[in-house]
């Protein structure tokens, strides 16, 4: 099976769209097989969602994610764990081992103008509130 994370300085870039590479993992029962990082081919959602289906990509792992990533990846058959931060290696193994613990969502919620009608969201609240540690597809 095929995961990738967006990936940002050896982290899990915590925006889904304007990541500027991702790490993809080839997955075994018996663990991580391969790890390749891949300058993302374009951006927005709909043209990365395409580079990820093409590149085989099953499930991605990724911090804040907005509505239409979200839609976008779904109609091409890939699961989404959002809310996840920090090492991708870590993050990959800890779903292998069942003991990865996503923050949340990240969006969901309200509309955002710059997503259009249904939007982004953020859960309900205000963007000047607080968020928990995975991040929100809403900072800017």
């Amino acid at each position: 099976m095929k995961f990738a994370t967006p990936y940002e300085n050896g982290e899990i870039c915590q925006h889904f769209g304007r990541a500027p590479q991702f790490k993809i993992f080839e997955v075994t029962p018996q663990g991580i097989q391969e790890a390749v990082i891949v300058d993302t081919q374009g951006n927005g959602h709909a043209a990365i969602s395409e580079f990820l289906a093409a590149q085989g990509v099953q499930a991605v792992l990724c911090g804040g994610i907005g509505h239409g990533a979200l839609v976008a990846l779904a109609q091409l058959g890939i699961d989404v764990v959002p809310g996840v931060s920090g090492n991708p290696d870590e993050a990959i193994q800890q779903l292998i081992d069942g003991t990865l613990q996503p923050a949340g969502m990240g969006c969901g919620g309200h509309g955002h103008h710059e997503h259009g009608e249904g939007g982004c969201g953020c859960g309900g609240h205000g963007h000047d509130e607080g968020h928990e540690a995975g991040g929100c597809c809403c900072h800017h």
